[in-house]
């Protein structure tokens, strides 16, 4: 009997440790591969919980890499994703792929880009992308594919009152921007959040934040804005930080949903 006992105890305790090297391996934070920008770095990490869900996506940018960014030279002021100086793509862990973004691209507009009235100041496009790198610049300028652009998804997919800046851009597409933000009422651009489109699929969420604010913010959170549907199944975030610490900006999307293809 006591020999029995020992035995179970034994299995117990077995069986506890195996879960528990279980709930290791599908929980914790993962780190996608670093790349160069200008003197700093910039990468991308998710963090998962016990179930393997997700709690948080981000791109980490080093202090060096803020720094860094050429400001207000040369003639970068439209969206000009050829520019590989200043157009980098994050790529994320595999266990990323329970999320809907494919990979970030993330673009640096020295003197900002048109419209210059509103966002003509030094800013970062973050692009989490709903689509692989090889689809994205296989989008072509919009005089080659008005039909794509044009090609709105149903309003549902998009938030509510969010409209088409009009024409579009290659290898990104249609950008829909936000009429209650800032810019848009009497303040001075400082962040947004843009979705993006082609062909009918919403193909990208934006945050876009200058470097002044991304700089002399320590501690920010704000909601994104929902769609009341979406056309695919998976997790989507509903806020979106921006942390500093130990010599690193984040930019986070944070409190995600599980939401059914509707």
């Amino acid at each position: 009997m006591k020999k029995f006992l020992i035995a179970s105890l034994a299995l117990i305790a077995l069986f506890s440790s195996c879960k528990k090297d279980k709930d290791n391996e599908k929980s914790g934070i993962f780190k996608g591969p670093e790349v160069q920008v200008h003197n700093g770095k910039a990468s991308t990490w998710i963090q998962l919980d016990k179930k393997g869900d997700p709690l948080r996506l981000a791109i980490s940018l080093t202090d060096a890499a803020l720094n860094s960014v050429p400001v207000g030279n040369g003639d970068e002021g439209e969206h000009d994703h050829g520019n590989t100086e200043n157009n980098w793509v994050l790529k994320f862990h595999p266990k990323a792929s329970i999320i809907p973004f494919n990979h970030v691209g993330m673009g640096w507009n020295p003197i900002g880009h048109e419209p210059e009235p509103v966002y003509g100041k030094p800013h970062f496009d973050f692009h989490f992308y709903m689509m692989t790198a090889q689809e994205v610049a296989a989008i072509p300028a919009y005089e080659m594919a008005k039909d794509k652009f044009d090609n709105a998804p149903a309003a549902a997919y998009l938030p509510p009152a969010y409209f088409n800046a009009g024409g579009g851009v290659p290898q990104m597409g249609a950008h829909w921007v936000d009429p209650t933000s800032g810019e848009f009422n009497g303040q001075p651009f400082t962040q947004t959040f843009i979705y993006g489109s082609y062909d009918g699929k919403v193909n990208f969420y934006e945050p876009m934040i200058t470097l002044e604010f991304l700089k002399n913010n320590t501690n920010y959170i704000r909601s994104i804005p929902q769609p009341a549907r979406v056309q695919k199944t998976s997790w989507y975030p509903t806020k979106l930080r921006v942390v500093k610490h130990d010599g690193v900006t984040e930019i986070i999307l944070d409190e995600f949903v599980y939401r059914l293809q509707s």
